[in-house]
């Protein structure tokens, strides 16, 4: 189908005015007003093009379900589509930082066994236009309800971001476009389980944005359990993208690793990260797991996170342990989708 306005670019959009017979100087006041800027007010010629636009032409994103976190700074929100497809984006609130977590596909094709998006199989690739709507979204309830605006986003909700490569990258550009929204790239994370290609292409986008790399097994039987994605691009070849990624960009990736209680906590598993990642420019990222209904997998306890982390230390590696959020909203993407019974 065709991106919608919310989809285009900047210079996409003065060009379909041009094609419209309109003059390309008023893509600024109509990428502003798509993009939330307040009081911009429309000449006559773009007031009647916009007047004629049918309402395909516009990303239709309703809010079917609202989840809030006990101590009310993490919302997640389930939202339908034009087509009926519903996906999950979440407002996740810190002292003076707000983060919108957005989805790239509805379900997934990776597989991952802990996910609950994976647990559903894929359905289809989101358009940029769909992707920019989820951020509007969070972005419209982070200032209404903190005064705050969002600052942060990371390409971790439903999908593989990679696997939608032109979609992701197209979103994230007019979101960081400085007309818009105006979110520094630096300010972005993209997570993925192992896109290879992805990775590659990612290297020599010229935004600098963050790559996030979810590992979760330190040699191909025990990733490949947990990732089944790994039996097409195996850790050699990953490695070898992260580390290309990393000369190319001079900037350091964020490797996660989801806490698996007897699974892969234990030291000796922290000891062989260690020794995979020696030489590499990377900071560990420790996740506790989330628990969904389609994995029967168990939470590390507290102490052996502790150790986990102090090992990888104790070898060098940088690491740190993420701040268990939303929890009581089912904040791993999926959950909510499945609990509501979507199609």
């Amino acid at each position: 189908m065709a991106e919608t306005l919310e989809g285009l670019d900047f210079e996409s959009l003065g060009e379909r005015l041009v094609a419209d017979g309109v003059n390309r100087v008023h893509a600024l006041p109509l990428f502003q007003s798509l993009h939330g800027r307040d009081g911009v007010r429309f000449p006559p010629p773009l007031a009647r093009w916009m007047a004629g636009r049918a309402a395909d032409e516009r990303v239709v994103a309703e809010e079917s379900a609202l989840t809030e976190s006990g101590d009310g700074w993490t919302r997640k929100f389930l939202l339908r589509l034009r087509d009926g497809a519903e996906v999950e984006s979440v407002l996740m609130g810190y002292p003076g930082r707000f983060t919108a977590c957005l989805s790239t596909q509805v379900g997934c094709a990776m597989g991952c066994v802990f996910c609950a998006t994976g647990q559903m199989g894929f359905r289809r690739h989101l358009e940029a236009g769909e992707i920019v709507a989820q951020a509007h979204h969070v972005t419209r309830s982070s200032e209404q309800l903190f005064g705050e605006r969002v600052r942060n986003l990371v390409m971790m909700g439903m999908g593989e971001p990679l696997h939608n490569f032109d979609s992701t990258v197209r979103a994230l550009d007019i979101l960081t476009d400085t007309r818009g929204l105006n979110i520094g790239p630096a300010r972005v994370s993209i997570s993925t389980v192992g896109h290879v290609p992805g990775i590659r292409r990612l290297a020599r986008h010229p935004k600098r944005y963050t790559l996030a790399v979810s590992l979760h097994g330190a040699s191909d039987e025990e990733r490949s359990k947990l990732i089944p994605v790994n039996r097409r691009w195996p850790l050699a070849e990953l490695l070898d993208a992260i580390r290309e990624f990393a000369e190319i960009r001079r900037q350091r990736v964020l490797v996660a690793w989801t806490l698996i209680g007897g699974v892969n906590d234990d030291r000796g598993t922290a000891e062989r990260l260690t020794a995979l990642l020696e030489g590499l420019p990377v900071q560990v990222n420790l996740i506790p797991l989330n628990p969904t209904d389609g994995y029967a997998g168990e939470v590390s306890p507290g102490e052996r996170v502790h150790e986990f982390q102090r090992t990888l230390q104790q070898g060098g590696l940088p690491a740190t342990v993420r701040q268990r959020r939303g929890i009581d909203v089912d904040a791993g993407c999926g959950q909510l989708r499945a609990r509501s019974g979507a199609q």
